[in-house]
């Protein structure tokens, strides 16, 4: 059993602090919001991560996870994870604020390692070792918001980055997973993590193009997906259309990677043209609403099925719901939308929680999010209070004969019109 603090209690920090318990360490995890500290410390859970309430429960019922609002307490274990976020910053950098706050608060003790889960850019955890004398391992996280427990428990692998001393002592926390281990260096190990993450990002804008053409020669992008898929070169995974990319990840690390590159010297042209291309995909999804709408979106109501950056979740951090949604209201558009994990409101958007009320008197309605229950919603119950009879269905989750059986007609991205 290591003894081991944890700096920030997001869904990364409160994840790794009641997983890593679970795994038998004595976990002390820090908040600065004193109120959040409480709640967590009775066991009160709000982050939507399947799991993860319970888990919590379970490390305070046998002593070994404990919250607390003093960093510098955390900051004296064997074992410090900084998982601090890492937003962009004006000029598209990661902004480090946050780690930095974590190491002027911590005091660490010689045999301190410090963790750096938190993503950053490559030169980062180099810099710290050289700054501070102590060790550092950069061990980036891999976790999905509404997985993340599942992540942390099954992953595909373990990044960690470093002295080979300190990388053996922090995979020692990890043995019991049994999961492949990645040793490299700082600049390996963090720069690991932004390519990963970018390269998930150009798969979805090149799966976006190739929808867009298919809308225009009449191929079917599933098939098309699906030939891609079969190659074991390519995969599966991340080839399915949608309004674009967002959430708490791809955007900032995309740009990050960007900004890091042009300040080696390397311009990463390809990465650029895939944020480009989603900048322009939210404006291609408008403009299918647009002309289901009837060429004109100006005082039109649309009903939107979705707002969170995706399923499982009430992140709307960077969503494309609601990109797409801003671009409709600056079009004139009176926007109602319903999401079933969502309680936080939305900008230019009448949060409902009843998809009958977003439904109701709109001249189209928009699936947004990837939502499992709204391929089983009752589409003649939408179509008898909807004004129009259109659905744009923008990650293609609803049963076409379903949506068409109730009168609809059902809008797909990737296809052309009326197939």
């Amino acid at each position: 059993m290591a003894a081991v603090g944890i700096a920030g209690a997001g869904y990364v920090g409160l994840t790794t602090a009641a997983c890593l318990a679970a795994l038998g360490h004595d976990v002390l995890c820090a908040e600065v919001d004193e109120a959040k500290v409480a709640r967590l410390s009775r066991g009160e859970v709000t982050l939507a991560e399947p799991d993860l309430a319970p888990l919590v429960r379970e490390g305070l019922a046998v002593g070994r996870l404990r919250f607390t609002a003093d960093v510098r307490a955390a900051g004296t274990r064997e074992f410090v994870f900084a998982c601090v976020p890492t937003p962009t910053g004006p000029d598209g950098t990661a902004d480090l604020g946050a780690l930095e706050a974590v190491l002027a608060a911590i005091r660490p003790a010689p045999h301190t390692v410090l963790v750096v889960k938190s993503t950053v850019p490559v030169g980062t955890c180099a810099r710290i070792a050289g700054t501070t004398g102590i060790a550092v391992v950069s061990n980036p996280e891999f976790l999905r918001e509404g997985h993340a427990v599942h992540d942390f428990r099954h992953p595909d692998r373990v990044v960690l980055g470093g002295d080979e001393r300190a990388v053996d002592r922090v995979a020692a926390l990890y043995a019991d997973l049994g999961a492949p281990i990645v040793r490299t260096g700082h600049a390996g190990a963090e720069l690991g993590k932004y390519a990963s993450n970018a390269f998930l990002a150009l798969k979805l804008s090149y799966v976006n193009l190739l929808a867009r053409l298919c809308e225009r020669t009449g191929a079917d992008i599933d098939a098309v997906t699906r030939t891609m898929g079969l190659d074991e070169r390519i995969g599966p995974h991340f080839l399915r259309p949608g309004p674009g990319w967002g959430g708490s990840c791809l955007p900032k690390d995309t740009r990050a990677l960007v900004a890091s590159a042009a300040g080696a010297g390397v311009d990463l042209t390809v990465l650029r043209a895939a944020i480009e291309a989603n900048d322009r995909q939210y404006d291609h999804v408008a403009a299918r609403i647009r002309d289901a709408a009837g060429g004109r979106l100006d005082g039109a109501r649309i009903g939107l099925f979705g707002l969170a950056f995706k399923a499982g979740t009430e992140d709307l951090r960077d969503s494309p719901a609601l990109a797409v949604a801003g671009r409709l209201a600056a079009a004139g558009a009176v926007l109602t939308g319903y999401d079933p994990g969502v309680t936080a409101e939305t900008g230019p958007v009448q949060r409902v929680d009843d998809p009958v009320l977003a439904a109701k008197g709109a001249r189209v309605l928009v699936v947004l999010t990837e939502w499992p229950e709204f391929a089983r919603l009752d589409w003649s119950q939408l179509a008898a209070v909807a004004e129009g009879d259109v659905v744009v269905d923008t990650r293609n989750v609803l049963d076409p004969a379903t949506v068409r059986g109730s009168g609809l007609r059902l809008v797909r991205l990737g296809r052309a019109a009326g197939t």
